[in-house]
């Protein structure tokens, strides 16, 4: 099979963040007192250029901030940004621009110059409404804080905003996690993020531990918190993601469907499908540290490039496809990969064996109820074989 050329998304990295929280594991960085917002923007847009040969004549159909905290910069560096990079490559005439927000940072007006500058979509970092689980949380905003930033965004008339919710949180319980989400929908967002806390290596949370739920009340959490997602109007197309009709976020699924996507910023990572020359899937990784990334000429930003091996290329389609609730198409998965679905033959078979995924329809495949419950031992059935590298 041959590789074809996937929709091409932007993921923008914005590093700086009021206080590292003690559960994130994001590469964000305590503020300075001034973060050089000009200058970043600047180092941005030489960035970028570094990855436009990839574009090959496709048009962004997204761009995401993430962080970090992109509110922490102005509407106007935003816009600037957007200009620059329109200027680079083209937009899609329904492209989707998301900027992470922490509703802590949100002055009066300031998503209405979000709008103004290209924004389209917002994605608030609400967690919980619990006043005291956001002090354990670390987060510098209280529920208050979180209904005042919703209001503004009205006022903005950006009302495709998305809710990114936890649950399983330090001695939470199943009745205060539902009464979380029941504040939640209360708000009316076109999508909700919801997924359970977890203690990722390398931080505070990581290396002392609070006290988190039983791993059976966090499944009974999940359970009747879809229950109440469903009955209220919002479908699971994703492991966390719940959206509304016509509101799913276009460019989380660029990534859950394999979709390329250039990364810029300091940390930022992407995949790119190259057709020029030898057809390849490429990785991409920029310098971590902002101060680095910042002092480093525009050519050398890129501290990683690298062609993905055939032989762990299903594995990183599964790792993303088998999300998806409705699952992927196997004939997507040949466009994408540039490889024959026969070569996970006997995999998608022991799969089944499992109880873990299921043929729903010609070319479809999705994980099953299990599948969905268990996915780690899903995704990792597809794992490569060991010395499958050269062969």
């Amino acid at each position: 099979m041959a590789l074809t050329l996937p929709p091409l998304s932007l993921y923008v990295h914005m590093p700086w963040c009021v206080r590292k929280c003690p559960y994130c594991d994001f590469n964000s960085h305590a503020a300075p007192e001034l973060v050089p917002q000009a200058q970043y923007i600047d180092a941005l847009l030489k960035d970028l250029h570094s990855d436009v040969a990839a574009v090959q004549g496709r048009a962004l159909t997204s761009i995401f901030f993430g962080g970090g905290t992109p509110s922490l910069f102005a509407p106007d560096q935003i816009g600037r940004l957007l200009e620059g990079v329109r200027r680079q490559i083209p937009f899609d005439s329904q492209i989707e621009i998301t900027l992470e927000a922490n509703p802590g940072t949100i002055e009066h007006g300031r998503f209405a110059g979000y709008r103004d500058a290209g924004v389209n979509r917002v994605s608030l970092g609400a967690q919980t409404f619990s006043d005291e689980q956001l002090r354990l949380l670390g987060r510098i905003h209280g529920a208050d804080d979180i209904e005042r930033a919703v209001e503004e965004l009205r006022q903005a008339r950006l009302d495709n905003f998305n809710l990114d919710l936890m649950y399983g949180l330090p001695e939470q319980n199943v009745s205060q996690a539902l009464h979380d989400l029941e504040r939640a929908l209360a708000l009316g967002p076109a999508h909700i993020s919801h997924y359970q806390l977890t203690l990722e290596p390398g931080t505070v949370f990581y290396h002392r531990p609070p006290a988190l739920p039983d791993p059976d009340d966090c499944w009974q959490m999940q359970i009747e918190s879809q229950e109440l997602l469903a009955a209220r109007g919002y479908e699971q197309y994703e492991v966390s993601a719940y959206a509304r009709a016509g509101r799913r976020s276009r460019h989380n699924l660029n990534y859950w469907q394999f979709g390329d996507y250039i990364g810029i910023g300091a940390g930022a990572h992407g995949k790119l499908t190259r057709l020029d020359g030898d057809a390849v899937i490429e990785r991409t990784t920029r310098v971590k540290q902002p101060r680095e990334y910042l002092a480093r000429a525009a050519d050398q930003r890129v501290s990683e490039r690298r062609r993905v091996p055939v032989e762990d290329v299903p594995f990183e389609y599964m790792l993303n496809g088998l999300r998806l609730i409705e699952g992927f198409d196997d004939r997507e998965f040949e466009s994408r990969t540039g490889l024959t679905f026969d070569v996970l033959g006997a995999t998608t078979a022991e799969a089944q064996r499992k109880g873990l995924l299921t043929q729903d329809a010609p070319h479809h495949w999705r994980a099953t109820s299990m599948g969905q419950r268990f996915l780690n031992d899903l995704q990792a059935l597809f794992l490569p074989e060991p010395g499958a590298a050269g062969r």
